[in-house]
This record gives C-alpha cells, sequence and structure tokens, in this order.
C-alpha cells in the first residue's frame, strides 16, 4: 500500500494516465492525493475529471483555482477566458452530476503527518487553524447558499488576514491563499500581481513558505500552483506542480518515502504567466 501526491494536472489526461502506470498505481490498495487545478487549459478536462470521479474511493483531491473557476463558469459568475478548455464539461450530459461533486471537495486536508493545500497559507495560520477555515469555504461551496458564494468569488482584496474579517471578504481571503498565492510581501500581505519564478521576484516580496514565524511550518505541505518554482523539495515544503502543461513533467511524489517520479510532458499550449 503507498500513497502517491500528484502535481497538477490541469486536463492532461494523456500524461496522467501514463505516470500512473509508471508508478504502477493499483487502485485495489494505493492512494492518490491530487494537489488541485484537475483541469483547464490542457486538452482532455473531461476525462480527468470523470476518471478521478469513478476512482474517489482511492483519491483525494484539494481544490485548486482552476477548479472553482469551472464552478464560477458553470454557475454563470465570471467568464469564459479564451485559453480555457472546460467546454467538454459544462455540455457533458453527466457534467452537472461532476461538478456537483467537485463542488464538495475540500480545500485542504491533513492526513499521515502530511497537509496539502492547492497553493499556501497564510504565515499566521497554524494547520488546526486552516483546516478550520478550510471548511467555513467548504460549508459555503457544499451548503444550499453556494449560488451566492460562488458569485462573490472573484476579487483580490483584502490583501491581509484578520480574524475580525466577515462574510464573502473573510471567504475570499481564505480561497486566495489557498488557491492563488505564491508571494507574500515582507510585512504579510498577500501578493497575486507577480507569478514568475523565485529569483526574479521584486524585492519586498518573499515566497509565503518563507516568512518568518510561519505557524504552519511543524508540518510538511504538500502544494502545486506554482509552475514557475518547479519541483521545490525541503523538510517542509513539497511543491510539486513541475509544470506539464507547459512542457515540463508531471510530478508523483511516495509519502511513505518521499521518493519521486517524474514524467517529462509534450508543451500544449506557449508558456504564460
Amino acid at each position: 500500500m503507498a500513497t502517491y501526491a500528484i502535481g497538477d494536472i490541469q486536463g492532461c489526461f494523456g500524461p496522467f494516465q501514463q505516470l500512473l502506470r509508471q508508478i504502477e498505481f493499483n487502485p485495489g490498495k494505493d492512494t492518490l492525493w491530487l494537489t488541485g487545478d484537475l483541469v483547464n487549459r490542457g486538452p482532455e478536462s473531461l476525462q480527468v475529471l470523470r476518471w478521478v470521479f469513478q476512482q474517489q474511493d482511492r483519491v483525494q483531491i484539494v481544490l485548486g483555482n482552476h477548479d472553482l473557476h469551472l464552478l464560477a463558469v458553470s454557475e454563470g459568475f465570471g467568464k469564459l477566458h479564451r485559453s480555457d478548455t472546460v467546454d467538454d464539461i459544462l455540455n457533458a450530459a453527466d457534467g452537472k452530476v461532476l461538478l456537483d461533486w467537485l463542488r464538495c471537495q475540500p480545500l485542504m486536508i491533513a492526513e499521515q503527518g502530511y497537509a496539502m493545500v492547492h497553493a499556501g497559507l497564510l504565515p499566521e495560520w497554524s494547520i488546526d487553524r486552516a483546516l478550520r477555515l478550510a471548511e467555513e469555504v467548504e460549508d459555503g461551496l457544499s451548503g444550499p447558499y453556494y449560488r451566492e458564494f460562488l458569485s462573490r468569488l472573484y476579487g483580490n482584496k483584502p490583501v491581509r488576514w484578520s480574524d475580525e474579517l466577515k462574510g464573502a471578504e473573510r471567504l475570499r481571503v481564505i480561497v486566495n491563499a489557498m488557491t492563488r498565492m505564491r508571494f507574500i510581501t515582507r510585512d504579510g500581505e498577500i501578493d497575486l500581481a507577480y507569478k514568475g519564478e523565485r529569483d526574479g521576484a521584486p524585492a519586498n516580496l518573499i515566497p509565503w513558505f518563507e516568512a518568518k514565524g510561519r505557524r504552519s511550518s511543524h508540518t510538511p505541505i504538500i502544494c502545486g500552483h506554482w509552475s514557475a518554482l518547479g519541483l521545490h523539495l525541503t523538510e517542509d515544503i513539497l511543491a510539486i506542480d513541475s509544470g506539464c502543461l507547459w512542457g515540463g513533467s508531471l510530478t508523483a511524489l511516495r509519502l511513505e518515502d518521499r521518493q519521486t517520479f517524474s514524467l517529462p510532458c509534450p508543451a500544449y499550449r506557449e508558456v504564460t504567466v
């Protein structure tokens, strides 16, 4: 029995299946953790979502920003971008079943001595605190007023966490941190403008995981989202979005011994930020 964490798939079903064959994934005994962004930009989002839905007893996912974008667009909130590739899901006969299932998936999990979130955690959040905050978002997404939640999803503000935040602003900060964040300013504000490589960042920005006094540092965190960072493995951060969509690779990490398995991928489109 093994647990494999796999980085952002983003509709790249062919490489995903090749990687599963490479690691000899056995759904009868093995488990997959997927870092979110199952869909969008790649050519086979519907196939990815169908496969994960069919294997849901052996797969755990966290929601990524592209997954939330799909949910918002499906309810008439937000607009499809020219580079989006989710029409096949929106038009599929089983699309509503798949979307209803996706909407009820977690924003964060913590098991087996690891935590997993798509993007990151703000420095003032412990793992336990972050799980409780994630539950607030999950309750909004899975509850009877989920359309109201999705209608207020988009936006870059507030840029700083406060326990006093309420309503849509509170939930938006949680979502932005856990699904969109790469950098924070040195005084703790979320920066969503710069999306590039770590070494090219403006001087006032640091990767979220380098914040001094980060309260989640005692638990190894598995994350994706940041393809420009590439595979980044330290004692407490296991960032495994290695840019499959952009011609990099798709990476699996075996939790039991931290061995990695990488599959080189064809570029599906030009790299953009």
